[in-house]
Formats: structure tokens, sequence, C-alpha cells
């Protein structure tokens, strides 16, 4: 029903924001043709800004053969983004209303041998393809942000959707240059969300709790867990970390501490106050930087890890 994933060449980008105009300069760097979706032609030179600033980074990685800017072609009319797509990513404002609406919208326009994943960091698919005509090709394919550098994509279907399509999905991502993780189920939040978000939940207790300060939680996990997660990530850290005995260790010798008050994964009261301690304790670690300037750095900091590990493995 569904064409070749590796014969894809043209991708419909919905979306002008950062995950939009980061997946539009994602495609364009593997070699395809992307028509990108703005839903306000007033969006245009931020969108431009976007795709300008990935390309930096995605050309010091290395560009696909053929890759270039000249096969970016940008629209505001929803049916001509569409026209001839074979792979549509829908990155639209995270609000249920409009994302139903955009998918009953595309549910009579797109052909039905089309996949069109959802760039959705937390609403379900079940409910955004309530509407459509046919949900079956219907997949959320979430990235992390930035879409045009950090690899991952989450992949899981909602009630109505094929799991040929979910599948589909995730040999699409992977010729494209990501790394798709199908998920088992369809929860809120899919896998690296809820970990990120119950590592914010800590932090902001113990910024509310005076224990720390925002700067105080960056040095401990740039200097600590996250150089070590690049590598190994949370499961295997623990397990290398206990010698030959592996995870097995770990459970033995620490897993009565996992009763101890260490974590408070309820999310803290977000009263005024800690609102301002939050702001004003990064406003303090930005000083006088701009937002580009921190993004830029950010970005430059990314490709060096992905170099350094591209580097390492190849060894």
């Amino acid at each position: 029903m569904y064409p070749d994933p590796a014969s894809v060449t043209r991708i419909a980008s919905l979306g002008g924001g950062p995950i939009g105009g980061g997946w539009a300069a994602h495609f364009l760097a593997r070699g395809y043709d992307v028509t990108a979706y703005l839903h306000d032609p007033s969006e245009q030179e931020a969108f431009h800004l976007i795709v300008q600033t990935g390309w930096k980074c995605l050309t010091e990685l290395g560009l696909a053969p053929g890759a270039a800017l000249e096969r970016l072609r940008v629209v505001t009319d929803l049916e001509e983004a569409l026209d001839g797509a074979q792979f549509v990513q829908e990155s639209a404002p995270e609000r249920l209303e409009i994302k139903q609406a955009l998918y009953h919208r595309m549910g009579e326009i797109v052909p039905p041998d089309v996949v069109i994943g959802s760039s959705t960091s937390g609403l379900m698919m079940s409910d955004i393809q309530a509407t459509c005509a046919s949900p079956e090709r219907c997949v959320i394919g979430h990235p992390f942000n930035p879409p045009y550098l950090l690899p991952l994509v989450e992949i899981v279907g909602g009630k109505k959707t094929a799991p040929e399509a979910v599948a589909w999905a995730g040999r699409f991502y992977e010729c494209a240059g990501k790394a798709p993780l199908l998920m088992k189920k369809e929860i809120p939040g899919f896998v690296a969300t809820r970990l990120q978000e119950a590592l914010w939940r800590e932090a902001l207790h113990m910024v509310a709790n005076g224990e720390a300060t925002p700067e105080d939680i960056d040095i401990a996990l740039r200097n600590g867990p996250a150089p070590r997660m690049v590598s190994q990530g949370q499961c295997m850290a623990f397990h290398v970390a206990c010698g030959a005995g592996g995870m097995a260790t770990n459970l033995d010798q620490f897993g009565p501490a996992l009763k101890l008050p260490w974590t408070r994964l309820e999310a803290p009261e977000l009263t005024q106050e800690l609102r301002d301690r939050m702001v004003d304790g990064c406003n303090a670690m930005a000083g006088d930087q701009h937002f580009e300037e921190m993004a830029a750095q950010r970005d430059r900091d990314i490709v060096a890890v992905l170099k350094a590990l591209r580097h390492s493995r190849a060894d």
C-alpha cells in the first residue's frame, strides 16, 4: 500500500516555528525536495532564519549528495504544499483543535498511500486523527529539538493507525538519517519527554526549596550525568557502573535506596516565587547573550558531540 521508503524524494513540512523550520532544514540536508507550508506570510523571515541556522551545522556534519537550499519551496496554501508530497511532516501549534482541523483537511487532500507524521510533543494521535477521513496512515513522529541535529524520532500510532504505517514510518525516518524509536504503546509524552520531565520536576523542587539554583543544577548535569548519558544512556550507564556484576549488582546493592526520599516525582506548585527564581537564575546565567548567540553555541556543542561520537565509534 505504501511506497518504498527509500524511494521518497519530496516532503511536505507543515509549520514555520523552530520544529517545522528545523525539520525542513534536516530534510533538505538529506537531499529531499521540501515544500514548507506557513500559515501566515509574516512567518517567512523567522522561518528562513531557522533554516539558515540549521544549514550551517548540517553543512559541517556533511550534506547528502544533491542537498541544496534551492530545493526548498515556501508556500502559504495548504493544498499547494501537499501536492505531490510522498511524506508529510506536520508541526502545527500544540493545540488539539488546530491539529484535528488540519488532519480533517489533509484526509481529504492527501492520497491514502502517503503517511503523515506529527511532531507533537504530547498530544495523542488517537485524538489528533479523530476526524481524519484516512486515520490509518497517521502516526506520531516526535523529534527532539533541534530536529536538524538530534537524531531521535519517537514513533507511535493511534487507535485507528494501521501497524503497517507505523513500521513504514520507522523505515522512512531511518532512510532520512534519523534514529527511530518505535514505541510499544501510545502514552502521553512518549518516552524521552517523560524522562526529561522527571528530571525537570526534580530541578524545580530543588529550586523551590532553596536547595540549588538553576546554575547549580546545570553545572551538576553538564559535569556529571550528561556526558556519560551521551555515550550510554541511563540504563547502560548503571549497568556498566557496577563492574562485571552489571545491573544485577546495581539493583541488589542500591535497590533499598530507591525507597529513600531522594526524588519527588510530583510537580511542585508553580508559585510566583518559584517562577521568579527560575527566570532570574536563567537570566543571570545568560547575562547579555542574545537568544541567537545561545542557540548557535548550543548547536556548535551538539555538532562537536556528534562528530566526536562518530569518530570514536569508527575506531
